[in-house]
């Protein structure tokens, strides 16, 4: 537990929050990271997810601190928060996973090697006008992700943008995508595969 001017000090601080002051958020980033970034690695094991947990727990903590009660737990507040993006993020996972297993599952041929390579040409041939229904800055925040393997918060640095608009950017981009290749693509085998070339 905490000592009571300790509560007391981060209620003033909370109270500095929800008035805009830049400064009462990073010390209360400081002192939450390590606690947060710990309780997420038990459940995702991993420190890049963690980060972008914590990353966009407290991006959701700027853009809605008008609405906190200071009255009540920031500790616990927080913590919901980030158990929320922790049961998403393992959903996600667990998608992907399952995903994957769909496409071996449907496998085609090995041994067929030119009927995978005329596949493998449509699809490719697929996925790139599935690519060019994103804007430019959408395209360019989705290949750095997919194809360098970049976390959000090096694509934020590099680009000189918040996690959350790389990440808003991400999600737009999935949405579209998934969107044109359900139109367009024939089959459902297809989509598996191109949404596994796409590591979606």
């Amino acid at each position: 537990m905490y000592a009571t001017d300790t509560l007391v000090n981060e209620r003033e601080l909370v109270l500095r929050l929800i008035d805009g002051d830049e400064e009462a958020f990073c010390e209360l980033y400081v002192a939450y990271k390590n606690r947060l970034l710990y309780f997420a690695l038990k459940f995702v094991k991993s420190r890049e997810f963690a980060e972008d947990i914590f990353q966009d727990a407290f991006t959701v903590v700027w853009q809605t601190r008008r609405f906190i009660n200071p009255e009540a737990s920031f500790s616990s507040y927080l913590y919901t928060i980030v158990r929320n993006r922790i049961l998403n993020q393992l959903r996600d996972m667990a998608n992907e996973d399952q995903l994957k297993e769909q496409i071996l599952s449907q496998a085609i041929d090995s041994t067929n090697e030119t009927n995978n390579h005329i596949l493998l040409n449509d699809l490719k041939e697929i996925v790139a006008r599935a690519l060019e229904q994103l804007t430019p800055r959408q395209r360019e925040v989705f290949k750095m992700s997919r194809e360098l393997q970049m976390s959000h918060k090096e694509i934020a640095e590099a680009l000189g943008v918040s996690v959350h608009t790389v990440q808003e950017h991400i999600s737009v981009s999935l949405k579209v995508i998934r969107s044109y290749l359900t139109k367009y693509s024939s089959t459902s085998a297809d989509i598996l595969l191109i949404l596994f070339c796409l590591n979606l």
